[in-house]
Formats: C-alpha cells, structure tokens, sequence
C-alpha cells in the first residue's frame, strides 16, 4: 500500500479526505493497481501447460496491443526469441495465438474450414464496406462460387487473354497520368514527387480501367475519387470491434457505399437497358450474366457489391508495393540502370509498346517485383477465428475456440536461413546461383493443388515465400498484381531516373497504423527525364 499512499496523499491534501473526488479517485486507482497485481499473479502461478505460453504484460485487456501495434514485425521476432514460433498474446481483450514459420503458415492458412474461418474476424470490418452478401458476408460455399474461375465470376478478369489485354490499357495510363500531372512538368528537366501519394492514384486509375472498364474508370476523374478515399477510411483497425459506432468517418464510409453502390447499378441498368449492345467483355459484363450453381443469377447489387470489393481489395497492396519499389529503385539508381538496359537488350533498342510477353521476358524487372514483396510484405498479419478445438502438431499445445490465430508469412520470409542477410533489399538474390539465393528455391517446387471450390490452386504453405497468403483464401489476383506492378516500374524506368533527396540508401520507415504496412508518409524523392541522360 505504500504506493497507493505516495499516490492519495497529495490528492487527499489538495481535494480533503470528505471530496466525493478523493473518494472516486482512490477507488479508481485502488481498482486499477489490483487489477494489474491480480494479472501478474495469474501470468506467474496459474500457466495452462496445454496451452502456448502468454506474452508476459502488465494491464489487462491492453495486453501487447501497444509494442504489437508500433511494429508488428519487431514484436513477432522478440517473441519469437523468447517463446519459440508458437505464443499467445493479448490483443485488446482477445487471446491471439502467433503461428510462426513454414508449419505455422500451414497450419493457419490450409487449416480446414470446420476448425477456423475468416469471416468472424473479417466480417465486421469488411461488409460495411463492400456491402451485403459478398466476400465475408455469406456462406464460405458462396465466397467459394463468386471466386470461381473458367470464365466464371471474378476470375474472368484474371485469365491470361484479360492480363495481356491489361498491360497496354495500364501503359496508356500511366503515360497519360505523367503527361497531364503537374508534379512532371515537361518544361523542367528534374523535381521531387511524393510516391506513396502518386502512385496511390496511379494504382486506383490502372486497376480501375482495366477490370472494371472505361465508365468506372472516367468516373474517377470527380467525385467518385473522394467517395472512394471515405470508403476506404472504413478499414480503420477501430473498426473490427466497433464497426457500428457512429463515428465521423463510419458515416462517411456509409454515405460513400451507398453512392458506389449506385452508381454501379446505374451503370448495371443502363447496360440492361442497352440489351446485347456493348463495346467492350470486362468484368461488370461478366458478372451481370453470372449465376450461382442453383442456377439463381447474381442480383445486381451482389454486382455492384463485388465490383466494390473488387476495386477495394488489391489497391492497399499494389499503391504501397510499387511505392516501395521505387523508393528503394531511388537508393540503387544503378538497379534502375540495369532495368532500363534489360529493357533495350530484350525488347529492342527503340524501346516498343509493351506487351504481356514482352513483359514476361523482362527477368530483373520481375525479381525487383520479388524481392520487395519478400521485405515489405503488404500484410503483416492473416487472422482466423477458431471455431474447434486445435492440435499443434509437433507442439503439447491445444488452440481453443475462445482464441484468435494469427499468421505472418512475411516473419518467414525475413528469416536468415530461408534468405541470407534478410533485411537487404537485394533483386539479384533471385539470380540462379546467387549466395543470397540460401532455401528460397522452394519457392520454385511444385506444390500440393487443392480444390476450394473455385479451381485448383497452389497450396503454397511450403514456401517461405507468400506475399500472397495461402489456402482457400489465398488472393485470387496474384497474377493481375504482378501485372500491374510490373508495367508500371517498366513504364518509370522508360521515364524516369530516381535518386534519392539526400544521396542516403536508407529508406522511410513502415507506417503500420491500418491494416496494411505502406511507407510513412510523406516520402519525396527526385526525378530526372531520362531522355535528358547521356
């Protein structure tokens, strides 16, 4: 009690032994101070052996949140040090238990349906953005049915005759973005650009155009940009336990999905309206003459509704990843060198519009892709909701339904015995033969395919690689992210040189205030016409 009477005593000079005030404020500290004895108490004497050990923390239901929250990534690796790849920690109030390594990504991601699920974790966040009776909002059957593939449902944007479709609808987007930005005046031979902000609306303009189509794509031009920054604000991490609260920016993600939400179906009923005429297959077309396997066809606002998710699903990590590779391109101008000479020495001297061929020749641009995905891995953490009992193989621990599990492929892939010198941004690591290259060849093997009910797909968890995630919800638009990313870095480095404003090699630090990791803001570097280089 010493401390409690080094604490009152002043108060109880300041406000009298009689102040309502003194009364509640000793209370209030009392209470606060057993709760924090009573937590530490139970941490040291009443450990579950069955269960992964607890991230040791002094306030209750706070828990690790705060040292997890600044650093997601600092955090699993101390753990990791301390109670080995499988621990549980507080997460505001929620017992989370980390999964770490190759058999952790497996077991969380290829877990089966009947053990863990992703819509009780996601729901809350997601169906007030993307709308009702999509993604998460639906039986996981139906999740299943809208990613299926062979011309059917989303996957129809993502077969290889739509990405080579993709590539010069992408250029002629970022050519023109350079050309009618006032950031790239041609008048002046050099400047400084703030990337996450400009290849932010990059990334909405390419991916718009090509799989939503050129009325959605005009739209972004007014209004419909500002509903989709309001909508966006919806995935504030707030909102996984308070997605109801009538906060200011829970009203403008509402107001925000009402309005996309009719404007596709505006566009859905003129397109009815037009009958078989049309000028172009993309993927609002494609869903409009889908239908479930009873043979019901997809309602219009299940259209509007997956054209929502669709437009919101990939932008976070494409604006962030490009972002980041043009921010390390600026540290390494000499990587970017090579990128403009592999360039003249595989598709020409004369420097030819792009193709999806032309692109998939283009080695080193490739591994650059790569190799930012492994070191900025655009989400850090892939949470399920277990819903049965679970054993850890290999482990005596059991993951009972009242926990959360959390996956963190990107930990593995900054392991040093899976990739030598991890945290060096290196793309010729993926040269063959490289010293850098260490056990990322099983990046290369083939692995086991399983059939979630929307095609097969890699199960992927053997690699210590997974920008992408694994399992049933692995992300359906790997192939289009490459794409994206792909032509526009080559589209840059036909462009542009990068340095960096004060000649360092390091970059800004990760910005891990939201769902995704994206760089802080704001993060300038110089730009300099290439054509104006000898």
């Amino acid at each position: 009690m010493g401390l409690l009477t080094f604490v009152l005593e002043p108060l109880r000079d300041a406000l009298g032994t009689e102040s309502t005030l003194y009364v509640l404020a000793a209370g209030a500290l009392s209470f606060c101070v057993l709760a924090v004895l009573l937590n530490v108490l139970q941490q040291l004497l009443f450990r579950n052996p069955a269960e992964p050990p607890l991230v040791f923390h002094w306030v209750p239901f706070i828990g690790s949140t705060i040292s997890y929250g600044i650093d997601p990534y600092k955090f699993f690796f101390n753990c990791r040090d301390k109670y080995g790849d499988v621990f549980t920690f507080i997460l505001l109030g929620k017992r989370t238990t980390v999964c770490l390594g190759i058999k952790g990504n497996d077991f969380i991601l290829n877990g089966k349906h009947k053990d863990l699920n992703a819509e009780e974790i996601y729901s809350p966040l997601t169906t007030p953005v993307f709308g009702k009776d999509v993604v998460y909002d639906c039986p996981n059957a139906k999740l299943m049915e809208q990613k299926k593939q062979d011309v059917q449902f989303v996957k129809f944007g993502l077969t290889s005759d739509s990405l080579k479709s993709y590539v010069p609808l992408i250029t002629s987007e970022v050519q023109s973005y350079i050309r009618a930005s006032p950031i790239f005046p041609p008048s002046r031979p050099s400047g400084t650009f703030d990337v996450p902000k400009i290849m932010a609306e990059i990334t909405i303009f390419t991916a718009s155009r090509s799989l939503q189509g050129k009325e959605v794509r005009s739209r972004f031009d007014s209004s419909f940009a500002e509903l989709y920054h309001d909508l966006d604000m919806g995935f504030s991490p707030i909102n996984f336990m308070l997605p109801w609260a009538p906060l200011p920016h829970n009203r403008k993600r509402d107001y925000a999905q009402q309005k996309m939400t009719q404007t596709y179906m505006e566009i859905i009923k003129e397109r009815r309206r037009a009958g078989s005429k049309r000028d172009a297959d993309d993927m609002i077309w494609n869903l409009m003459e889908c239908s479930y396997k009873d043979g019901t066809p997809v309602p219009d606002a299940e259209v509007a509704h997956m054209m929502i998710a669709l437009l919101m699903a990939g932008q976070h990590s494409s604006s962030s990843t490009i972002a980041w590779i043009l921010l390390r391109l600026a540290t390494r101008p000499e990587i970017m060198d090579e990128l403009y000479q592999e360039q003249i020495r595989v598709l020409g001297p004369d420097l030819p519009p792009l193709t999806y061929d032309g692109l998939q020749k283009l080695s080193l641009n490739a591994q650059v892709v790569k190799e930012t995905l492994r070191i900025h891995a655009p989400i850090h953490s892939m949470m399920r909701k277990v819903t049965c009992p679970m054993l850890v193989e290999g482990t005596p621990y059991t993951i009972p339904t009242s926990h959360t599990l959390l996956a963190a492929p990107g930990v593995t892939s900054k392991i040093a015995s899976h990739f030598p010198e991890p945290e060096l941004w290196e793309p010729h690591r993926w040269d063959e033969g490289s010293p850098l290259h260490g056990s990322n060849k099983e990046t290369e093997q083939e692995d086991e395919t399983i059939d979630y009910g929307y095609g097969l797909v890699s199960k992927g968890a053997s690699s210590p690689y997974l920008p992408f995630g694994a399992g049933r919800h692995r992300c359906i638009g790997e192939a289009f992210a490459y794409v994206q990313l792909g032509v526009i870095l080559v589209e840059f480095v036909r462009t542009f040189r990068l340095t960096t404003l004060d000649g360092k090699k390091d970059v800004v630090g990760t910005d891990y205030s939201s769902l995704f990791s994206r760089p802080l803001s704001p993060a300038v570097v110089n730009w300099e016409w290439r054509q104006n280089k000898t």
